[in-house]
């Protein structure tokens, strides 16, 4: 499943992130309203966590926009405002959900969860398969031909990333801001020392290679 979290606070979002990410989803965040109202135009996402108070435009606004744009994309507010009257202004704007904070994440990840099922009991993506190597999402667990590869958290993340792209070219850049949450280059072979180790585990004992190098560009997986 693919998120947009809309948050000002920067650890929130990151931490916000880093959970859905390790429940298996896929997250982008903008930190104010105008660049999350423009996140959610260009891009196609399965559930949008608003909060409601950003600088530049405040998320009902955000809400109240997109939906008269025609965007039925579920919605869940966040908010430390949260009196009776808050709640309903929130939504009447056009918000499926309201959760105040502070909050439990494991809420929040059954919150989304719950709103992506209602839209569409089969939108939410938990198996991912190329060629004979599968990923199963809820179960995090990885087999190819029949055989358990056993991958840690890391590893799990790097191959779901490859996995969702596959086919595609995936670059260096690209791998440090979903898989790492780093928004530079740290200059370090962090990358390659995990393409390694997948590669030890995915492809060396099996005799055929899916992981491949496109050199100067990034990485490709295929059957």
């Amino acid at each position: 499943m693919r998120i947009l979290i809309m948050e000002d606070d920067k650890q929130v979002a990151a931490f916000m992130g880093r959970g859905l990410r390790e429940a298996g989803h896929v997250c982008d965040a903008a930190h104010d309203g105008e660049d999350g109202l423009e996140m959610a135009r260009n891009s196609q996402y399965d559930v949008l966590v608003v909060d409601r108070m950003m600088p530049r435009r405040d998320g009902l606004s955000v809400i109240e926009t997109l939906r008269a744009e025609g965007m039925a994309t579920p919605i869940l507010i966040l908010s430390a405002l949260g009196e009776v009257d808050d709640r309903v202004d929130g939504l009447k704007s056009g918000a499926d959900d309201y959760l105040v904070k502070p909050y439990a994440f494991a809420e929040l990840l059954a919150r989304v969860e719950v709103l992506a099922r209602r839209r569409d009991p089969g939108s939410v993506q938990t198996q991912l398969s190329v060629g004979d190597l599968e990923m199963d999402l809820l179960a995090r667990t990885v087999r190819r031909g029949g055989e358990d590869v056993l991958l840690q958290p890391r590893e799990f993340r790097l191959l779901e990333f490859l996995m969702r792209h596959a086919g595609q070219v995936v670059t260096r850049t690209m791998l440090l801001e979903k898989v790492w949450d780093y928004h530079f280059d740290p200059q370090t072979n962090v990358i390659d020392v995990h393409i390694s180790r997948l590669r030890s585990k995915i492809d060396k004992p099996f005799g055929s290679t899916m992981l491949h190098t496109v050199r100067g560009a990034g990485y490709r997986l295929q059957a």
